[in-house]
């Protein structure tokens, strides 16, 4: 049994992103994985394992016959939404440390836009069959903005934090996103003035640009063994830590029962295993990248996990220090608000591209990349 930090991505793969991709959900899954085991110089039947989202629609045994893979030895799917994002890559290189598997293709593809519209009350997205037996409805909290939007009330009340404070992250998130050819919103920068003057979706928390974009795409990852990928063409981008954290009490989307609705507890404690498991802090990662369903989680993130200290966010935010050149640079491909919203999957590979030194908006030395969506969090590193 190997330890989880001798564990690496060796490939990754995504398909172009759009709001009318014209493919079915399991074509997409199938190029976007396709592209990710060519990256990592395997072929489809090096693949004996997979992991996905309990939400994708894709069945592990069709895009097994699709991609024309012999014989899977194990298969995962795990829950919780875009907090889970890294949940997946933690468990694939579980699956890689135990034996369980050598080559476990992650993968993650939908028609968020054209087909099944996550943000809509209606239209098979947020729905009462669709949700836990004891989620209900019964006070309007109808769409993910709207239950998402208690949360950030609370912080926003308490530090202060305004909306145009929210926007000012957008604005670098959307600088990034225009530099970034895969990214929707390529070579189309915005002002503070355009993000203000964006309409309200919940008054006054979020505005339209400050809520991450429905999308059509996928994205897959091939995680394997350090030593297997040192023979692989890639440069090593090693799973430098990986963990998950659920506290007692807890809920995905209606977390309505902490003891301060302002903090993200699962954020600090996943963060805490990630420090010891690498023997890192924050101030040796280069670069984060942050799952933002909307624009304020990025602030809350940015202090659960000891970048700054409580209520720092919003100045840190204010001077740039997560733009480019910045002292933490962050989501440089975009974000989910610039580049895509496929459940955070395309922040884990933006933190590759950083490693191995291919991303549009490389950062200069990159060495250490966290990686966060909340409840699950890595960090990747070059060897």
């Amino acid at each position: 049994m190997l330890p989880l930090n001798r564990t690496a991505i060796a490939g990754i793969g995504q398909t172009s992103f759009s709001k009318a991709s014209g493919r079915s959900e399991l074509q997409l899954a199938a190029e976007a994985s396709l592209a990710a085991i060519r990256d990592a110089g395997l072929r489809p039947a090096d693949i004996d394992g997979m992991v996905t989202f309990t939400h994708d629609t894709n069945d592990e045994l069709q895009l097994q016959t699709a991609l024309g893979i012999p014989e899977m030895l194990w298969a995962i799917r795990t829950p919780l939404g875009g907090s889970g994002a890294c949940a997946s890559i933690h468990a694939a290189a579980a699956a890689v440390a135990s034996g369980a598997a050598n080559h476990v293709l992650v993968y993650r593809a939908f028609n968020e836009r054209s087909g099944r519209r996550f943000g809509q009350p209606t239209n098979g997205g947020f729905s009462e069959t669709s949700l836990p037996p004891r989620t209900n409805f019964s006070f309007g909290l109808d769409t993910a903005a709207k239950i998402y939007a208690l949360w950030y009330q609370r912080y926003m009340h308490h530090y202060g934090v305004t909306n145009e404070d929210l926007g000012r992250y957008v604005v670098i998130a959307r600088e990034h996103a225009a530099t970034n050819p895969a990214a929707w919103f390529y070579q189309r920068p915005i002002t503070l003035a355009d993000h203000q003057a964006s309409r309200w979706i919940v008054e006054p928390m979020l505005r339209l640009l400050d809520c991450c974009q429905e999308s059509d795409g996928g994205v897959a990852l091939v995680v394997t063994s350090l030593e297997r990928a040192r023979d692989l063409p890639q440069r090593l981008v090693r799973i430098a830590g990986a963990s998950q954290s659920h506290l007692a009490g807890g809920d995905i989307l209606f977390d309505y029962h902490r003891a301060d609705p302002g903090e993200y507890p699962e954020a600090k404690a996943v963060s805490t295993h990630l420090w010891r498991q690498s023997g890192l802090g924050p101030a040796d990662m280069d670069a984060a990248m942050i799952y933002e369903n909307f624009s304020p989680v990025v602030f809350m993130l940015l202090e659960a996990h000891g970048f700054c200290k409580p209520g720092e966010a919003k100045d840190f935010i204010k001077s740039r220090e997560i733009a480019l050149g910045g002292q933490l640079p962050v989501n440089t491909h975009g974000g989910l608000l610039g580049e895509a919203y496929i459940h955070g999957m395309n922040s884990i590979t933006e933190g590759v591209r950083q490693v191995r030194g291919s991303s549009p908006n490389q950062v200069k030395d990159a060495r250490n990349i966290f990686v966060t969506s909340g409840r699950s969090a890595l960090i990747l590193s070059s060897d």
